[in-house]
């Protein structure tokens, strides 16, 4: 099967400008009608729970796949998988561990200092006590 770049190439190898002024017609026709696709993920798009319930509602009712269900609502197909898979981000509870996350990565971005982790006493740490020797009978050469 010929590339249109080959196509082109042939017609101008034999002459054919009509055919090369209709392929350039076409061309700009096709440049004029092209639209600006939005992007696969819209910045600060945060998920929520009505956002996860809009994603398995669209994923039961409609045999779209993950990847176009992410495009439709604007998250990666990842967080599509995370709330089809394990029912990630239905609830509302902020000690989710996806709501922590969320939250630490917000706090990052913003530049906001780590918050310090509470102090917790830590039980002293034993030293091992060196392995018992066993009693296992080793032949010595000399013993035969």
């Amino acid at each position: 099967m010929a590339t249109l770049k080959e196509f082109e190439e042939a017609l101008r190898e034999h002459g054919m400008n009509m055919a090369l002024a209709l392929l350039e017609r076409l061309r700009e026709r096709d440049r004029a009608t092209r639209t600006v696709k939005p992007a696969r993920r819209l910045t600060g798009q945060k998920m929520t729970p009505d956002l996860a319930r809009a994603i398995l509602d669209l994923h039961a009712t409609t045999g779209m796949t993950q990847q176009e269900i992410a495009f439709k609502v604007g998250v990666n197909q990842g967080r599509v998988n995370e709330v089809i898979k394990r029912g990630k981000w239905l609830s509302d509870d902020p000690a989710a561990p996806e709501a922590v996350a969320r939250d630490k990565a917000v706090a990052r971005m913003r530049g906001d200092p780590k918050p310090k982790k509470p102090a917790v006493a830590r039980p002293k740490e034993r030293k091992a006590a060196p392995p018992k020797a066993r009693n296992q009978g080793q032949l010595a050469l000399g013993d035969l």
